[in-house]
């Protein structure tokens, strides 16, 4: 990666989708979606979809250096029971390997914010797995801990 390139944060476009891929399936992989528990191809392709519907509360954004997809966030809205203003809950954070630790995600994290607000958000909020402690240290200085733990139930 050439460091002395501009970093630029923006939405993803249309043609972004080859190199958008390469990030999504890094992220994935990160978090073990591969092999035989790969995200199908369908989920990808409603995902990347669902990006560009004016009707889907569903954002993402890239980090771009000299050309080169580096860094990527996938935000949505959601509505709350304990304010009046929509929550925007940044799912996806993900820095290609090379590019960590030079304020990749950081970039990608505040322009998140920015656009939340933009968008009358309240709050953004994400959560990661215990494991990812390199995240943490980041997420540790741009936001707090809110002390909730998450349950799930697959259905």
């Amino acid at each position: 990666m050439e460091t002395s390139a501009q970093l630029i944060i923006r939405p993803a476009t249309p043609d972004d989708f080859q190199k958008w891929t390469v990030l999504w399936d890094g992220y994935n992989t990160f978090y073990g979606r591969e092999g035989e528990t790969a995200l199908p191809a369908e989920i990808t392709a409603a995902t990347w979809r669902r990006f560009f519907d004016g009707y889907e509360p569903m954002y993402a954004v890239v980090a771009e250096q000299a050309g080169e997809l580096i860094g990527l966030a996938h935000f949505l809205l959601h509505r709350s029971t304990t304010q009046i203003q929509p929550n925007c809950y940044l799912q996806d954070v993900f820095t290609a390997e090379r590019a960590r630790g030079k304020g990749v995600a950081r970039g990608l994290i505040e322009e998140v914010y920015t656009r939340a607000t933009a968008l009358g958000a309240g709050r953004v909020y994400w959560q990661t797995h215990e494991s990812n402690t390199t995240a943490m240290y980041l997420y540790d200085k741009i936001a707090q801990k809110s002390g909730f733990l998450v349950y799930r139930k697959l259905l």
